[in-house]
């Protein structure tokens, strides 16, 4: 379609600033963004959407542009419902670049636009997807006469002739189209998203083919169409979060027309996401609620209030008060700043998502709060009968772990961690602090294994932890002696501080940069004083054992 007929829909609230002498470019799609460089988004013709969140001051609009014709876009719209007026720095800009520039009235919201782009676009080049796009609306209602991703992939199926699926990046089937017969078998899934996260990883532009048992999958990545995630300057902020599109085809055969239609039906499933992530806002503001309680100490009834209040939320329906569990994930990336709470918040509420479930509704029963790198799980479990006391119900380290490994392993690369502990079943809010601070414990255990993805739960503190108010007083003395003693002589000799570095290190599991940064030394500093723990106690850091072994010292002495 051509730009000038966006201004002929009165719908779409368009008013041009700019760039009267260009509108007969051709639009090819929409994006809408707020990054300051979107560019790895791009593929060129699009029409791009803005809420101006990136701009700070007037000197930010002439990169912003630049960038946006570097890409090949056809043209800017700026929204007015934050900043009201388009600011005439961007104008100014604009013009400069002969970039045709719209503003949207406040009253317009974009996925309105989106949707009117994807629909011409789609009906100009072929008709044969024409009823995906005028059907948008009732394809991404949750209402009966919805069905979200799983109407797009039947229309897929009967127009086209083409099996799709849509896949978490765990590997877990969202959605299908009856076209494509029975549900893909949960290997498959997981060998697809690994494939596609290895890809991404590697900067390879989607869609991506692969060859499995005999069929071509091309796999298309399903960004948000949303503003979200702000701010986002490295592919791994998103990596583990998005979505994928697998068809059993080989795009490298499709006409450019074909090609475009199906970026358009991602968009139209990422309506489908960015609803879901929006229906997640309650839960997570619950537990961010319930754990500051918890950590600040709150009063056992303050607690157990808001737990009242987030049950019914959690588990509608349930007569009894439930039993708790406590999961704590980190994602972390060796070298780079890069906050891992985020990505660990979104990848524990997929996890967490019964395996055997389809769809993206089952993860409305998990409550997932992050702070730092860090993302704690409150896990709802219905009460146990009471010749059970909780301990063998509920979620266990392992098997959180088992059908994700191999994805997760592939989108992590060779510089990220995904750690997790899982607490054990607490019955009470006089629970709750223990059950966390068990779970942070196990994920130190799991932090000092060897591997990408790592568990641990809280049968295996059993062993060491929790039994040590039961270790013999002269037990415990020759322990920490023999490891802290010629630690803390040293550092009364030459104020070496060698003790809280081994406190330090220990906590960031090893990491030499966070714990570099934490006690703001330079990392060769940092080695020197990991070097010299190491010659006057004989023991080495890099081994899960010693690192143990300080580990229970340290908590003994």
């Amino acid at each position: 379609m051509r730009l000038r007929a966006l201004l002929d829909t009165d719908a779409l609230g368009l008013r041009l600033l700019g760039g009267e002498d260009e509108l007969d470019r051709s639009v090819r799609g929409v994006m809408t963004t707020d990054l300051r460089d979107p560019t790895r988004y791009l593929s060129g013709g699009e029409l791009v959407l803005t809420g101006l969140a990136w701009r700070r001051d007037a000197r930010d609009s002439e990169p912003f542009v630049r960038t946006l014709v570097q890409a090949g876009v056809a043209a800017l719209a700026a929204g007015e419902a934050e900043l009201g007026d388009v600011p005439d720095d961007l104008v100014l800009a604009c013009t400069r670049h002969r970039l045709p520039l719209f503003a949207v009235h406040e009253s317009v919201a974009f996925a309105t636009i989106t949707e009117h782009v994807v629909r011409q676009v789609s009906s100009e080049r072929a008709g044969d997807l024409a009823a995906v796009v005028d059907r948008h609306r009732r394809m991404m209602t949750s209402g009966p006469a919805g069905g979200g991703p799983d109407v797009v992939l039947d229309l897929l199926g009967s127009d086209l002739d083409l099996q799709a699926w849509v896949l978490s990046p765990t590997g877990r089937l969202i959605a299908g189209s009856k076209e494509a017969g029975p549900a893909l078998p949960a290997e498959t899934c997981a060998k697809l998203a690994a494939e596609h996260l290895a890809a991404v990883r590697t900067g390879r532009r989607g869609p991506h083919r692969f060859l499995l048992d005999g069929a071509t999958y091309s796999l298309f990545p399903i960004r948000s169409s949303g503003r979200s995630p702000q701010g986002a300057r490295d592919v791994r902020e998103t990596v583990l979060s998005d979505w994928l599109l697998a068809v059993e085809a080989d795009a490298g055969d499709w006409p450019e027309e074909r090609m475009d239609l199906l970026q358009g039906v991602t968009q139209l499933i990422a309506v489908e996401r960015d609803r879901r992530d929006a229906a997640r806002t309650v839960r997570r503001r619950l537990a961010q609620e319930v754990l500051e309680l918890v950590q600040t100490g709150a009063a056992p009834a303050e607690i157990a209030a808001r737990l009242r209040v987030a049950a019914p939320v959690l588990l509608p329906g349930l007569g009894a008060a439930p039993h708790w569990q406590v999961v704590v994930a980190r994602v972390e990336w060796e070298g780079e700043q890069i906050e891992g709470g985020p990505v660990a918040q979104s990848l524990l509420e997929e996890m967490l998502v019964d395996p055997l479930a389809t769809g993206p509704e089952p993860s409305d029963r998990i409550a997932v709060a992050h702070t730092g790198d860090e993302a704690i799980a409150l896990v709802p479990l219905p009460a146990v009968s009471a010749e059970h006391d909780g301990s063998e119900t509920g979620l266990l380290a392992d098997s959180l772990l088992q059908s994700v490994r191999r994805p997760l392993s592939a989108g992590l690369n060779d510089d990220g961690r995904l750690t997790l502990g899982v607490s054990a079943a607490v019955h009470s809010a006089e629970g709750l602090r223990g059950a966390l601070e068990e779970a942070r414990h196990a994920r130190r255990v799991a932090a000092a294994r060897p591997g990408r993805v790592c568990a641990a739960g809280h049968q295996e503190l059993a062993s060491h932890v929790l039994l040590l108010p039961f270790v013999p007083d002269d037990v415990r003395r020759a322990f920490t002696a023999r490891l802290l003693d010629p630690l803390k002589d040293y550092d009364r000799r030459h104020r070496a501080e060698l003790i809280p570095t081994l406190e330090a290190f220990l906590d960031c599991d090893g990491s030499w940069t966070r714990c570099a940064t934490r006690l703001h030394l330079h990392v060769n500093t940092l080695r020197y004083r990991v070097g010299r723990i190491e010659q006057l106690t004989g023991r080495d850091l890099s081994r899960l054992e010693d690192k143990l072994d300080f580990f229970l010292a340290l908590r003994m002495s």
